[in-house]
């Protein structure tokens, strides 16, 4: 009986879908914490810092299509800046798990990396990835900026954060979809701060 009741729901059509989606942005202002990331990173950029982004799975995805926007491009032709997602190594991520354990594959790397003046942003649905909280901790040892985007109340990132952003409660999906849209509004605003100035 337990099964049946905690089971997804078979048929779904489109519109339930939506309706799912509906409160995603309800009573939410993210905009003082948008604000204070994005002049994060652009203090970062200008002094020629790297912007260093990190999570697993889903947020290991994010992490690295934010760090494309910033090398790449969001909307305007200019020139890369440096953004570096910490789970594309697999040469890197292997060995450090192998050698120190899985929970220092991003610690290890921004042991190596991290200068002061750089930024560092943990992604973690739940805020309690022990990897993520690892990475944060020697990013902040290190003297890079820590910005967080998390939901689910926040978790023990926000502790380890000098920024961060608390996306909504519930399933990954929901976060991530949040955290999806916010990634690209704080790309576009520093592109347009830098491009400007």
């Amino acid at each position: 009986m337990d099964r049946e009741l905690n089971a997804p729901q078979r048929t779904k059509r489109f519109e339930d879908c939506l309706a799912e989606r509906a409160d995603l942005w309800f009573g939410t202002d993210y905009g003082d914490a948008v604000r204070l990331c994005v002049d994060a990173i652009v203090r970062c950029l200008r002094s020629k810092g790297t912007v260093y982004f990190f999570g697993n799975g889903g947020s290991a995805a994010q992490a690295q299509h934010l760090a494309a926007e910033l090398t790449g491009r969001f909307m305007l032709e200019r020139p890369g800046w440096a953004g570096l997602a910490l789970s594309t190594d697999t040469s890197a991520i292997t060995a450090i798990a192998n050698d120190y354990g899985f929970e220092q594959i991003f610690a290890r790397q921004l042991e190596g990396l991290a200068r002061k003046g750089d930024v560092a942003m943990g992604i973690t649905t739940s805020g309690a990835s022990p990897n993520v909280l690892a990475g944060m901790k020697m990013a902040r040892h290190k003297g890079a900026t820590t910005l967080a985007l998390t939901g689910n109340g926040g978790g023990p990132i926000v502790g380890l954060a000098d920024i961060a952003i608390v996306g909504p409660s519930g399933p990954a999906w929901k976060v991530q979809e949040v955290q999806f849209a916010l990634g690209h509004i704080i790309c576009e605003l520093v592109e347009l701060a830098l491009v400007a100035s």
